[in-house]
């Protein structure tokens, strides 16, 4: 029985609901919806912030859009009597997890991060780390054919490198579009390694550029750059702010039953 499992038991022998709101966009988010949602003693609102056009479903209750800042989420906490807020947002939403932050402390809602691990170098690997996507085009001096996959919306830091071509790829299609030379394509993970590998190979990519994203869905690429001996520029993570942090769906749930008054 996963932790899940053993936590979902714990929960259902304890009465009264309360109301979770549940900051997704990542897997770890569908995950613990998928533990908790339609559950009698919990109601759970799924909130998504608006930057994949059409996110996929997680639970019957979902929202999608900003909530007008710190003050903003804070008075929906109160308003909607949130008892626990989840931030599952992903490991680069550097603004939204301090605005969680401070507005679960200011309506006194208890918070968790629910952040998964960071990817790590092994042998073989060529990574050139950066604090920030803003920093990664001084580090592609020698790079010519680069295979950015930093988002869509974080593509005019490479303006100014218009003599290269990037091969672009992001869930939904980046507009505007700043660079002069690349090519899109419009792909969600999980990716294999050979699909990662050809995909390189068959544009002729001499550097990846991605951010430390960390998980299984996405990491198939580095593999493949390893594989290629192609270098990797890789942006490191913003902090998070102080209070709980757990790495996985299951931690999370354990966190949430843990924190029943």
């Amino acid at each position: 029985m996963s932790l899940a499992e053993t936590y979902t038991d714990n929960l259902r022998a304890m009465p009264s609901a309360r109301r979770v709101l549940l900051l997704a966009g990542t897997t770890e988010a569908a995950a613990i919806a998928r533990t908790l949602d339609g559950r009698d003693d919990l109601d759970v609102v799924a909130s998504f912030a608006g930057a994949t056009l059409a996110p996929r479903p997680i639970a019957r209750h979902q929202r999608i859009g900003g909530f007008g800042g710190v003050n903003g989420l804070a008075a929906y906490l109160r308003a909607e009597r949130i008892d626990v807020l989840v931030d599952a947002t992903h490991p680069f939403a550097a603004r939204m997890r301090w605005h969680a932050h401070d507005a679960a402390t200011a309506a006194g809602t208890a918070r968790v991060r629910v952040e998964r691990p960071a990817w790590e170098p092994v042998d073989g690997d060529r990574w050139h780390e950066v604090d920030a996507v803003a920093d990664a085009p001084a580090a592609l001096d020698r790079a010519r054919r680069i295979f950015l996959t930093t988002g869509r919306q974080e593509l005019a830091p490479f303006a100014s490198l218009a003599d290269r071509w990037f091969l672009i790829r992001s869930i939904d299609p980046p507009d505007p579009l700043p660079l002069p030379h690349a090519h899109v394509v419009l792909s969600r993970g999980p990716f294999t390694v050979d699909d990662e590998r050809a995909l390189m190979a068959g544009h002729r990519i001499d550097t990846l550029v991605t951010k430390n994203s960390g998980g299984e869905a996405t990491a198939a690429k580095l593999t493949a750059a390893r594989d290629l001996g192609i270098p990797v520029v890789m942006v490191r993570r913003p902090p998070n702010p102080p209070g709980p942090l757990v790495t996985t769906a299951d931690e999370a749930v354990a966190w949430l039953a843990g924190t029943r008054p």
